[in-house]
Order: structure tokens, then sequence, then C-alpha cells
């Protein structure tokens, strides 16, 4: 099949997230399985461009990926350059796939594939959220969805989402929805290495000999609590929580400030982002992964914690809670500081739990979350969507982005 995937931003701006990851992960495995993959993304990097070219095609692990500038309003991700190579290029597509909503690419990408009776799906990548879109830009979100996001969606073939938890929040938003399909993200193997120490950053040798390690993975962002995760720590004595990932927020100084008002500033690590020999030797030489999102739509870190054999701790908010709990592959806690400190005890208290959960946690992410099982999951979706072709019809009724 051809397959077009529309996304805000792709590899290597990995600053973005899970997301991008997920992303490209999917894209190079179908790419795997002989499907023909383009990506259709802009070149933005936080407040900086990619530096990667703009007039051609470049080829990513098998995935033809085009980058586009985006122009006023940057905060959308707007591309009239992409929005021209839409409206010449989708109708040779089987399938458009959409990563994100609220931003310009995909109500442009949406519109081009109605037009062109192209059938898509749209990811939301978990910000189909009541509790999210309550918190953070409102008003401009709620115009958004009353002028753009009703109509692309109703329109969908249907909704991709990575959990169950993401679709039951999404139906309880009260919107006209396509049927939902359930596909998670994958994951890579992630054998043992050697661990050669004196390869590490220096933050990372050192919050690596401090024992018990508590590991946080990902943005630095309100909606992973973080507030309530270090809010914990007093009621863990002796641990040291280690937060690797960016701040693309502005949240870091507040937390350092939450942990020195608690009286665990030196018990609470900042690494900043890691990747490569530092990522790996965090997973493998923690004692436990800790995420306390308030929503998370599948948790990504999760998973790599999972694979690596590193237990986990999760709040019932994480959209991988469900397989934590019926695999055995760590403990889900509910939020409040107390009860969350209370099954981080419980895990560092008990070693050969621990190395019975790791166990647990990556045999379950190879069986069940390997790349090559994702992307024959969601090749099935889209030769069931690609059956239901849309008719070629321009709506008058809908606004052009």
């Amino acid at each position: 099949m051809r397959l077009l995937h529309v996304v805000p931003t792709y590899v290597p701006a990995w600053r973005h997230g899970g997301p991008v990851l997920a992303v490209h992960g999917l894209c190079k495995a179908l790419s795997a399985r002989g499907h023909a993959v383009t990506v259709f993304t802009t070149d933005v990097h936080g407040a900086d461009t990619l530096d990667v070219p703009r007039a051609s095609a470049v080829t990513v692990d098998g995935v033809e990926v085009y980058y586009f500038p985006v122009r006023f309003p940057r905060r959308l991700y707007r591309s009239p350059a992409m929005g021209a190579a839409l409206a010449a290029e989708v109708a040779g597509f089987d399938v458009v796939h959409l990563h994100s909503v609220f931003l310009w690419p995909t109500a442009a990408a949406a519109r081009a594939a109605e037009d062109a009776g192209v059938p898509y799906l749209v990811a939301p990548r978990g910000m189909l959220v009541g509790e999210l879109l309550r918190r953070r830009g409102r008003s401009r979100k709620a115009l958004w969805l009353r002028l753009v996001e009703r109509h692309t969606l109703a329109r969908a073939a249907g909704l991709h989402v990575t959990s169950q938890l993401e679709a039951d929040e999404a139906a309880c938003l009260g919107l006209r929805l396509p049927p939902a399909f359930v596909v998670p993200n994958g994951v890579d193997a992630a054998p043992a290495a050697a661990r050669r120490d004196a390869e590490l950053a220096a933050p990372v040798r050192a919050a690596l000999a401090r024992r018990p390690l508590l590991l946080y993975l990902g943005r630095i962002s309100w909606k992973k609590g973080l507030d309530r995760l270090i809010a914990a720590m007093p009621l863990v004595p002796g641990a040291t929580l280690a937060i690797a990932g960016n701040d693309e927020e502005g949240y870091r100084k507040p937390l350092e400030r939450l942990a020195a008002g608690l009286g665990v500033g030196d018990r609470v690590v900042f690494l900043g982002p890691v990747h490569g020999a530092d990522k790996a030797a965090l997973l493998h030489g923690a004692d436990g992964l800790a995420l306390a999102s308030y929503s998370e739509n599948f948790g990504n870190a999760v998973l790599e914690a999972m694979a690596a054999a590193l237990p986990v701790v999760v709040t019932r908010e994480v959209g991988l809670a469900g397989v934590v709990r019926e695999t055995g592959a760590g403990l889900v806690a509910a939020g409040e500081p107390p009860q969350l400190a209370a099954a981080l005890r419980r895990l560092l208290d008990d070693a050969d739990g621990r190395r019975m959960m790791g166990g647990r946690g990556a045999e379950a992410a190879a069986q069940r979350f390997g790349w090559a099982s994702v992307a024959a999951s969601m090749e099935a979706v889209y030769e069931r969507v690609a059956d239901h072709r849309l008719p070629v019809l321009r709506s008058a009724g809908a606004p052009r982005p």
C-alpha cells in the first residue's frame, strides 16, 4: 500500500517527545513490511529548525520524508508548502494517517484527503482528553474544535488510539467520532550491554552510583505528574529520583523549588535529555521507573522500561497501567503522594520482586509490543479503511485551514 503519514514534527526532532519516536517506529516497521511509506512533516525543532533538506525527500530507515518550512503562526505548524504538496500528491495514496489534533497539518491533510476521496485516520496522540482541554489553551482549543476539528473527526475513516483508556477518554467528550482502532505503540528490543562508565555523562554516572535509584524518563511537563512524584519522595527515605528529559515548558525551576521546600532537594536530580548509552545505562541500571502522569494516552517510557526488564510504578491515568497490572510488570498506584510513596517503597523493599516484575515486563514487551507485530495490526486497519474510500467531495460547510 501507499501510505502517507502527516505529523507536525519528526525525527530527528527528538525533543518533542514520545510521539516522534512512536510515529517513526511505526513508519519504519511498515516500510520493512513492504509498504511505500511517505511522511509529510515540518522542520520545527523546539524554538529552532532542523538542519535538513527542504527541496527534496530524505530517506530515513526506508521511509521517504519531506520536511516543510512553517510560517506564521508557528505554534500551529502552518506550512503553505506542505499544503501545496498535499493538494498535488494526496490522491496518489491509499490511506492517510494523521498524527495530531488542534494543529494545522492535520486539518490541511484531512481536507486534502476528503477532497480527493482518500480515507484518513486521526491519531490524537493523547490530546482528546477532557482534563487536558480544560487546563491547556481551553478557549483556543474550544474554538478550533468547533470550527475545524469536529469536521475532521466526523469525516475520518477511523480514530487510531494507543490504548483503551485513550478511546474511553475521547468518547467522553461528546463528539461525533469514527470507529476507534486500538493499536499500541511498539518498542525495539533492549538487550543489556556491557556498561562503560567512562563513556557516560558525569551526571548520569553520579546518579547510577546512588541507591536505591528511581528513574523518571520523559518530557518535564505538568501533565507527567512530577509534582506528586516529588511530593512522594519524603515518604520514600533514602531513595534518589533521577529526572531525565528536556524542559520545553520551563517547569524545572518550580519543581526544584518544590523539592527543596520538601527537604528532598538533594535526592531529586535533574539530568536533562538523555540518549544513547546514557539512556540505556539508566534503563538497565536504575531500580525502578516511576510515571505519575495526570493524563497519559500510552506511556512510551513505561514500554522502554519493560523492554529493559526494569520494573515500573505507574498511576492509574497511564494508558499502559492495565498492561502493567495484567502482566505483573510493576505496580499501579493512586496518584496521591502517600499512596504513590507506598507503592514505591514496596517496589524498593523487594529485590526478588523487582527481578520477577522486570522479567515479566521484558517478556510482555517482546511478545506483545514488538514493532513487527504492531505494524501488522496497523496494516490490518489500513486494509479495512481502504475498502471504504470517501466520495470525492468538497464540503462547502467546512472551513478551509
